[in-house]
């Protein structure tokens, strides 16, 4: 028994390492607008939930200068994961940002609630909050929790992370979050491009005509109206994109 609490210290610190880190950047409990303590009982508690599932593969009864080693490791890899995971919920954010720009939005900024500060436009930060709602009633928070698990057969904590695989992994998700944003900006940014277009044949064929006073008004008001028909299936888009990420994140 002299010897089993240190082991099983070392294991939780190790199982803590990676856990708590990925819980700090995961979607929905990483966000700054959740208390820091609750995030932190989340983690502890996560850790003693997956620790029997995932106590075989962590090293026990190394040296301190091992443990500390491959503590290094646990958090270098949970960075990796939970980074990798943020750009993709940054999707929205960037989505929204490309919305404003359309739809001549792009001055109403507001501070960013999940991230606690900068000036973001309002309407990606009405998507973010939305997306971080649907995280938790389309259960997508438990796909995370799996991939927690799943990482630890994917990335056995043998030392630091490759960092060939992490610049792979880091600039995949970097293009996945890119060509997503498009994908849910894409109606607007066909809408401008249309409604511009019509706009300058009008301003041709009418010159006495104020356009830029006729286009304002029309430009937030069909816009608001093509969000309000399209928000739907791009939340659905996005969440079902999320969700795939966390499954391949831990089947990679």
């Amino acid at each position: 028994m002299t010897f089993a609490i240190p082991d099983l210290a070392s294991l939780f610190a190790l199982a803590f390492a990676r856990i708590g880190t990925l819980v700090m950047l995961f979607p929905g409990v990483g966000e700054r607008l959740v208390p820091a303590r609750l995030r932190l009982a989340f983690a502890v508690l996560l850790t003693l939930v997956l620790l029997p599932a995932v106590g075989g593969l962590l090293p026990a009864g190394r040296e301190p200068q091992g443990v500390i080693g491959a503590l290094l490791g646990e958090v270098a890899i949970g960075l990796v994961l939970g980074i990798a995971t943020r750009m993709v919920v940054a999707t929205l954010q960037i989505a929204g940002a490309i919305v404003a720009q359309e739809l001549g939005l792009s001055f109403a900024m507001t501070v960013d609630p999940t991230q606690g500060s900068g000036q973001e436009a309002a309407i990606g930060n009405f998507l973010t909050l939305l997306g971080v709602t649907l995280v938790f009633a389309a259960d997508v928070h438990h796909l995370a929790i799996m991939a927690i698990r799943d990482s630890y057969a994917l990335l056995p904590p043998v030392g630091m992370p490759d960092p060939g695989d992490a610049a792979r992994l880091a600039v995949s998700s970097v293009g996945r979050s890119f060509t997503l944003a498009l994908q849910l900006a894409a109606p607007f940014i066909a809408f401008a491009l249309l409604f511009n277009l019509g706009l300058g044949i009008l301003s041709r064929l009418m010159p006495q005509m104020q356009v830029f006073f006729l286009a304002m008004p029309l430009t937030i008001m069909l816009g608001v109206l093509i969000l309000m028909t399209a928000l739907g299936v791009m939340m659905t888009l996005y969440v079902g994109q999320l969700g795939g990420f966390l499954q391949t994140l831990g089947a990679r």
